[in-house]
């Protein structure tokens, strides 16, 4: 990535993170919706601190550029893209409980049920998750029926028990029994992959292209996902807290089975190319107007917090 286009890049995700976030603080407002009774100010709150908290929002990103990809409706993208952020801080929430990952810091700050309460922090993770779905079902989201219900479909797939919440589970199982290189990767697509190749498929059914373009963002998705989580456990390895905003080296000391520590790190730097090459070569076939969706490629594999 040459300098103009990592500045170009860079100059992107701002603009769609600022975008994303004035969404969603029109959606966390106190202020009841038609069909609600009332919102608890302390629920509210909690909710707020857990997604209003900085963050690159790349998911979101990936579901806005995916949608431009296919000159597809920008304001139905951003509510797309709004909804899994939802469900992307949501997991946070509930990963750093006591009863999950037990983290005290995340993006910088305290974790929402240090902020709050375990109790709190539990139904502010619920209620960002039933929120993803108020916000694609709404007709604010203004898409033809059908691309909304695949949507929704395809987000609840991602989210749920064959997709990031059944690999939270293989996450805590491996805990007790080490998984092989398979179920290292099964275990990955699942809990972090699965949104990510959520958020660059979404775009192409916000759009409504043909099914050979939704699989081949899917695609890019799922090579994307796994450089994520490759960079992620380079991360966890050579980061310190300052720099990453949450505690590392945690997986190690608990002797989690990662890629990383599977192969090294040069294994995986290698891999990390690789997988680069891949996404960009699936790209190919869009020109130009995919530069900044493989701008994000080289940025998920290179990022240093």
């Amino acid at each position: 990535m040459t300098n103009d286009d990592e500045m170009a890049f860079e100059t992107a995700l701002v603009a769609r993170a600022a975008a994303v976030e004035t969404l969603l603080r029109r959606l966390l407002d106190d202020r009841a919706l038609t069909g609600e009774i009332a919102r608890p100010g302390r629920l509210m709150a909690a909710m707020r601190h857990g997604v209003l908290n900085g963050g690159k929002r790349l998911r979101p990103f990936l579901v806005m550029e995916s949608a431009a990809l296919f000159s597809a409706d920008g304001e139905a993208a951003l509510r797309v893209a709004a909804a899994l952020e939802c469900v992307h801080c949501y997991s946070l929430i509930h990963d750093d409980l006591p009863a999950m990952d037990d983290d005290d810091l995340r993006r910088g700050q305290p974790t929402v049920h240090r902020a709050f309460d375990e109790a709190t922090a539990i139904l502010a993770g619920d209620a960002l998750l039933t929120l993803a779905f108020d916000i694609l079902a709404d007709e604010t989201t203004a898409l033809p029926a059908e691309r909304r219900a695949a949507v929704v479909l395809a987000l609840a797939r991602a989210a749920g028990t064959g997709g990031m919440v059944g690999g939270q589970t293989l996450d805590l199982e491996a805990e007790r029994i080490a998984p092989d290189e398979a179920g290292i990767i099964r275990l990955q697509a699942m809990k972090t992959g699965a949104l990510i190749r959520f958020a660059c498929e979404a775009g192409a059914v916000v759009a409504g292209v043909p099914a050979g373009d939704r699989e081949r963002l899917a695609e890019f998705g799922s090579a994307i996902g796994l450089a994520f989580q490759l960079a992620d456990d380079l991360l966890d390895l050579t980061a310190d807290a300052a720099q990453m905003g949450k505690a590392t080296g945690k997986d190690a000391a608990a002797g989690k089975a990662t890629l990383v520590a599977l192969h090294g790190e040069a294994w995986a730097r290698a891999q990390l190319h690789g997988l680069v090459h891949q996404a960009h070569a699936l790209l190919e076939p869009y020109g130009e107007q995919a530069g900044l969706l493989k701008a994000a490629a080289t940025f998920v594999a290179t990022r240093n917090n």
